[in-house]
């Protein structure tokens, strides 16, 4: 039996959607699209099947109710086959919800009081399950949490060395990019190795050490500003930095404005977060060179510190957008690492290939294009269709 299955991925300004046509034989992407720049000037809405482009203008799109909005009247021109479901990525589960989740009203209440958890997605990831469920009341509705793949990770790696009972209020390393996690151990199996890493590295980026396609570890912490350096955001920080920026007079807000809108390649290059353009300026430019080389020593240092807690490596993964199309970066992280057993082959590097490392490499370096919307999609279904048994 076919069905057709709306999938909503809610960014702090933007929202990107699909539809896909599913069966027991396969999926099929028939629609993409995005609402971009919500609540900002210069809005964007388009909307494409395949290479196709169906729609891109430009608006203004007050908030992610009136974007849902847009988004239904872009499909419905398109004549949208009848929707049997909607999947949301959720970005942060907090400590209870660990799997994929039918969204109801007790749910929307939880989701509610983990908003002190990701206050910059979660009220406008709320809002968008409450404006489907106002256009298509019926419609069974899955929320799919960026967290859940982490939860299983050893309390040693969760935990942050502060008191117990912060770690029973909920302060502790969850981690995210989870359905991208997810989507890379699925499509690869047992390609994936006993020992593995997957960088995934886009604007926001992260890594997990795997064993057994199991998380044993993960950069990000508490929220999507740990980690390695990224676009805008700063990883890792010593605490002492923010508390002398508390003293020298920042309030929580500019602290966080810097550290998740005005650091990582931004901060450093003082001109962009957009790696290819940092790339192509490093050559004549020292702020960007500097900005590309600190991205790839941190990412380096991770991979590093992950092959210990593996205790050897028998795969790495690059995805993301810098991950699967940036091949000069891939070079400058896996320099470096030849104690692991990384040799790249130069030529498939280049070509973005499956695989990237010499046959001879005793650890297989692969690129893997990720598809968190294909796994939203897949728990949508089997969330909706058990609860409908």
């Amino acid at each position: 039996m076919e069905q057709n299955i709306l999938c909503l991925n809610g960014g702090s300004s933007s929202l990107k959607f699909a539809v896909y046509k599913v069966s027991d034989t396969g999926e099929e992407r028939i629609f993409s699209g995005a609402i971009e720049a919500i609540g900002a000037q210069g809005g964007r809405a388009w909307l494409r099947a395949g290479d196709k482009v169906l729609l891109d203008q430009s608006g203004s799109f007050p908030d992610h109710t009136e974007a849902v909005k847009t988004m239904f009247a872009a499909l419905k021109a398109q004549g949208t086959p009848t929707l049997e479901a909607a999947g949301h990525r959720i970005v942060h589960g907090g400590p209870k919800f660990t799997a994929p989740q039918l969204i109801d009203a007790h749910l929307k209440g939880a989701l509610k009081e983990l908003i002190p958890f990701a206050p910059l997605h979660l009220p406008n990831q709320v809002a968008m399950i409450e404006a489907v469920e106002a256009h298509f009341p019926d419609l069974p509705q899955v929320a799919c949490f960026d967290t859940a793949f982490h939860s299983g990770m050893p309390e040693v790696a969760q935990r942050f060395a502060l008191p117990q009972k912060l770690w029973e209020q909920g302060i502790r390393r969850y981690g995210f990019h989870g359905l991208s996690y997810e989507y890379v151990v699925n499509k690869l199996g047992r390609e994936l190795g006993r020992r593995a890493i997957i960088a995934h590295l886009g604007n926001g980026a992260s890594m997990v050490a795997l064993k057994d396609g199991l998380s044993m570890d993960t950069s990000m912490g508490l929220t999507p500003t740990g980690g390695f350096m990224m676009g805008t955001r700063s990883g890792d920080l010593d605490p002492g930095v923010l508390m002398h920026l508390l003293k020298a007079g920042y309030s929580a807000d500019r602290l966080e404005e810097l550290v998740d809108h005005k650091a990582g390649l931004l901060g450093v290059s003082g001109q962009t977060s957009d790696m290819k353009a940092l790339l192509e300026k490093s050559h004549v430019d020292s702020a960007a060179r500097l900005a590309v080389q600190m991205f790839a020593y941190q990412v380096r240092k991770f991979i590093g510190a992950y092959a210990a807690v593996l205790n050897g490596l028998d795969t790495l993964v690059f995805t993301g957008g810098i991950g699967e199309r940036a091949a000069e970066v891939r070079v400058k992280i896996c320099l470096g690492l030849e104690h692991l057993g990384v040799v790249l082959d130069t030529r498939a590097n280049h070509q973005n290939a499956e695989v990237i490392s010499l046959p001879a490499s005793k650890c297989t370096v692969r690129v893997v294009q990720t598809d968190e919307d294909l796994m939203i999609v897949r728990h949508t279904r089997e969330v909706a269709l058990s609860s409908a048994a």
